[in-house]
């Protein structure tokens, strides 16, 4: 299966965390467990058949409008796509699937780890994302 692409490269495109004032900080830590986290995946073709892949990960509260925090990573990921590989569905599950399956727990370590030291010591997250389930899902 991963013999299908190569990862060349993979960096932190940006990264965002914001919390307004000390209000936000102690509302935030008290509401925390009313964040989700939300995916988002992306691509953009480069030359010699080789892609960008952007896994977007946004923690964030869609309840609550008044005090929030922002947390935000954007992670790219290079692919070299082999040969053999000539269909587009083939192509779409490796962008989906297979890479995120690779890169995805350094992924979520990194962003956790983050969040941890912007104020946020008692994060956890309970989730694991089954990226095969959701590409099947996504299907039908």
């Amino acid at each position: 299966m991963s013999n299908k692409f190569e990862i060349l490269a993979e960096y932190i495109k940006d990264l965002s965390i914001e919390t307004p004032n000390i209000e936000t900080l102690l509302y935030v830590r008290n509401n925390i467990k009313s964040y989700q986290m939300n995916l988002d995946i992306t691509s953009k073709p480069l030359k010699n058949k080789m892609i960008e892949v952007y896994t977007k990960l946004i923690f964030e509260d869609k309840k609550s409008d008044t005090k929030k925090s922002f947390f935000e990573i954007i992670y790219a990921t290079v692919i070299k796509i082999n040969d053999d590989v000539k269909d587009k569905k083939q192509l779409e599950k490796i962008i989906l699937c297979d890479v995120q399956n690779k890169i995805y727990k350094k992924i979520e370590k990194i962003f956790f780890s983050l969040i941890k030291d912007s104020g946020y010591p008692e994060i956890k997250f309970e989730k694991e994302v089954d990226f095969d389930k959701l590409y099947n899902e996504r299907l039908n």
